[in-house]
């Protein structure tokens, strides 16, 4: 006697909410500002978030409010800041200023492409994402200050100085327009700060005494 197969019943995925779908929207935009910057199509954006592009209008009013709201989470200094009070502060002071260093070469990296997006929004939205950057720059400054305070007495200039010619050293590296060649990494970076560039007499002789 034959037996009829069994058939299974699909299960349906859950139908995301308005904020998830609008999280899972701007986390497919991203990566396409950073390769396409703001001329990236809502069909491009559609296919990579999985959904009908007339949804990305349901959620966003169009397309400029897609990529400022994209900005806006790209730019988040959040992580970031979390990152930099883990550093180990019982650690020595160029060991600190390296991974300092190191977690703001990889967020500007990540990031320098979508600077250039922003230059291209509306006059005033335009102005108001700097002013934003700039409040998320100063931020960061203020949290390489702190990792650097304890060593005040090590330095000739202030931890405040410090930080910020370490962020100024940062973005020049990672900028295609003033990066040289051989772009710093970080402890590069750090070196140029609590060393200089002038060749030590040690460093021509080869440290022979």
């Amino acid at each position: 006697m034959n037996q009829r197969p069994v058939q299974t019943r699909r299960r349906r995925v859950p139908a995301l909410s308005p904020d998830e779908r609008r999280a899972a929207i701007i986390a497919a935009t991203i990566p396409l500002l950073r390769t396409h910057g703001a001329a990236v199509t809502t069909k491009q954006i559609a296919e990579a978030a999985g959904v009908a592009e007339g949804t990305i209008f349901g959620v966003f009013p169009d397309k400029a409010s897609l990529i400022l709201a994209s900005l806006g989470t790209a730019f988040d200094q959040e992580m970031v800041l979390r990152q930099l009070s883990a550093i180990d502060p019982g650690a020595p002071l160029r060991e600190r200023m390296s991974d300092a260093a190191t977690i703001l070469l990889r967020r500007f990296e990540e990031n320098v492409q979508l600077m250039m997006v922003a230059r291209t929004l509306p006059m005033e939205t335009g102005r108001r994402q700097v002013e934003e950057l700039m409040e998320g720059r100063r931020r960061l400054t203020e949290a390489v200050e702190a990792i650097i305070a304890p060593d005040r007495a090590l330095l000739r200039r202030s931890p405040a100085t410090t930080a910020g010619l370490l962020v100024l050293l940062v973005i020049a590296t990672v900028r295609p327009e003033l990066a040289e060649p051989d772009a710093l990494d970080a402890d590069g970076v750090v070196a140029v700060l609590l060393d200089g560039l002038l060749v030590r007499p040690t460093d021509i002789s080869g440290g022979d005494a």
